[in-house]
């Protein structure tokens, strides 16, 4: 017998015969010798409405009178669902997120799971009772018992919770959708449905703007080891399975705050090449990065930072023994890629050697403002200079002179409280997957207090098996601030992404010049970054009030900016992935404005009136379309 949690969407639980459809499914599973939980959204719009129903009374109403509110939504469903298998002989007993005992931190509209008091829940269950649940909702800690809400996504963030904390076998999470699709189906109907996907791919498209599964659940997914399942509430397809590591002992106290960041990973055997004033048009990107693959050099972090005029810089790391190889690449076609303007100058190939690259990682770290400015503020106190950012959902990657390498990694453990209970040595190259057969050159050291990953599975990166590209996504929900002339030392990142943090503006997207101008005798870069649309105006105002005490030049913010991304564990060792991807926006005319890579992932700017364009040009690309059409239920 097993205990699953099952969790079903607003659309499921839309109206009374949706909700005895869920009911029927419901009481079969119990049939089958299962125990149960049911954690349900408001049915259908109800939400929206509640909110509707606010604004008419209040153009800002406090938050916690929202909570008050909105929590109201899951308490007709649960009660009606109750009634459902009530009625078909199977006993069920409702329950509001305080009464299960979800206890959160009292921090109306947002708030995250402390822990969860399962005793009253593990009784009904014992009496044979299904468990109905409202998700999305919990209790504050504090004395005065506030009822608090999760935020978007809060009924995935529920149930993954509840089953990491009951221990259960499994829980599904029930949609309009089949599963996980490589796209998204409303602009990609040909999307593939994937069988199997990894947690960490997961979290990195979760992100990007595929709303199946909120990241807040796969995160949670990810620490605690649950086996999750994707799977429609119309078919009784098998859906898709998202794999985790193996549960690391990790305490059910402090559950989705206990800890941001799990790893710290360093290479020393790295060097930099970038490519300056390379021009500012479709295609610079393709070239450059389809003759890299053709010669069989590996690449690991790719960017692309913003610049004024009609040109880029493109930058891009290697492991040492290959980068003679990658110089004389970047030289050959240096000349090809110069622009046609008269007074333009010419490109120009930069090589910098004895560096180190530093991470940190954890699947923690999203919706997290403070973490990548505190990883900036602790390089700064050890007088840490970066040359170099690059950044995913899950992870930071800063670029460093060699020499201080160990001081950087010494300090970001302290800071993290990561203990080096293991070190892993791993080949490097080929990351990326840009070009070369990949486990060549340098050698990276893990330190990180989970333990060895799980073996092998048919996505694991290990396997040869795997696909490079899992999915694309889009994300035009973000907008583009440039800081202009940035003082060039030590501090100067945290101080910025600091006052970011302090006013709770997330960060997705960080890149730093490679050209270095000095102005006013102070040797000066340029970073850029995007942050929700809807923060983009608040950051702007800030941060401009901030750059005269500070230093900085103008602050400039780009709103008709899109992402598309790619995700894959097999992009490791793979060549030409980022070269396939650069020439299917080539090919569409698409120019790219900036560029960010980790391990798993490549992200392009790109025009907003390209963005739908973007994706399905590179999901083309990647022959990921299925035989069948997907229509996502009204």
């Amino acid at each position: 017998m097993s205990l699953i949690v099952q969790k079903y969407g607003g659309t499921s639980v839309g109206s009374v015969e949706r909700i005895q459809a869920v009911a029927q499914r419901v009481y079969k599973t119990v049939k089958a010798g299962n125990s149960l939980v049911v954690v349900v959204s408001a049915m259908g719009k109800t939400t929206d409405g509640l909110v509707k129903l606010a604004n008419a009374i209040s153009p800002n109403p406090s938050r916690r009178e929202m909570d008050m509110l909105l929590s109201t939504g899951e308490q007709v469903t649960i009660a009606l669902l109750s009634m459902a298998l009530q009625e078909i002989g199977q006993p069920a007993i409702s329950m509001t997120g305080a009464q299960v005992g979800i206890v959160t931190e009292a921090e109306h509209t947002r708030a995250r799971i402390l822990h969860i008091e399962t005793e009253r829940m593990e009784r009904h269950l014992n009496q044979g009772k299904v468990v109905v649940v409202a998700g999305f909702q919990g209790i504050s800690s504090t004395g005065e018992l506030e009822i608090t809400t999760l935020g978007r996504g809060g009924s995935d963030t529920s149930a993954v919770a509840l089953a990491a904390a009951l221990r259960a076998n499994f829980c599904e999470i029930y949609t309009d959708v089949p599963g996980i699709l490589t796209t998204d189906p409303r602009l990609v109907p040909q999307a593939q449905l994937l069988a199997e996907i990894t947690s960490d791919e997961m979290l990195e498209l979760a992100s990007l703007g595929a709303k199946v599964l909120h990241p807040r659940a796969v995160e949670i997914a990810r620490n605690y080891g649950v086996p999750l399942v994707v799977r429609s509430s119309w078919t009784d397809e098998p859906g898709t399975w998202v794999t985790s590591p193996a549960p690391q002992g990790r305490s059910l106290v402090n559950l989705e705050i206990a800890r941001a960041v799990d790893g710290v990973e360093f290479d020393t055997d790295q060097a930099r090449v970038a490519l300056l004033r390379v021009p500012d048009k479709p295609g610079v990107a393709a070239r450059l990065f389809g003759e890299i693959a053709r010669q069989n050099v590996d690449v690991d972090l790719i960017i692309q930072s913003i610049h004024e005029g009609n040109t880029n810089d493109i930058a891009f790391t290697v492991t040492t023994p290959i980068l003679k190889r990658a110089e004389a690449v970047a030289a050959a076609i240096a000349p090809a890629l110069r622009s046609h303007h008269a007074k333009a100058e010419e490109a120009e190939v930069m090589i910098e050697q004895n560096i180190a690259k530093v991470s940190i990682s954890g699947a923690g770290m999203i919706g997290r403002p403070g973490v990548a400015a505190q990883m900036f503020a602790t390089l700064a106190e050890a007088g840490v200079n970066i040359h170099m950012i690059s950044t995913s959902e899950v992870k930071v990657s800063c670029v460093v002179a060699a020499e201080e390498c160990d001081r950087a990694v010494a300090a970001l453990r302290s800071t993290f409280e990561i203990e080096a209970e293991e070190e892993r040595t791993r080949g490097q190259g080929g990351q990326r997957g840009q070009g070369g057969q990949g486990g060549q050159g340098g050698q990276r050291r893990i330190i990180e207090e989970t333990s060895p990953l799980f073996p092998p599975s048919p996505l694991s990166p290990l396997s040869p098996s795997s696909p490079p590209v899992r999915g694309v996504a889009l994300d035009m929900n973000q907008v583009r601030l440039a800081i202009r002339q940035v003082p060039d030392r030590p501090g100067m990142a945290a101080k910025l992404f600091g006052l970011l943090a302090q006013h709770n503006i997330s960060v997705d997207m960080i890149i730093q010049s490679q050209r270095c101008r000095v102005v006013d005798g102070i040797p000066r870069r340029d970073i850029a970054f995007t942050v929700s649309r809807i923060d983009g105006e608040n950051a702007q105002k800030m941060l401009s009030q901030a750059a005269t005490e500070l230093g900085w030049g103008e602050v400039v913010l780009d709103s008709a900016i899109a992402k598309v991304s790619i995700v894959g564990s097999g992009m490791v060792g793979q060549p030409g992935v980022a070269a396939k991807m650069f020439e299917a926006l080539a090919q569409n005319q698409i120019n790219i404005q900036m560029i960010a890579t980790s391990e798993i992932k490549i992200s392009c700017v790109v025009p907003q009136e390209q963005g739908s364009k973007a994706l399905q040009a590179i999901h083309a690309a990647f022959d990921l379309a299925g035989s069948e059409k997907f229509v996502v239920p009204a």
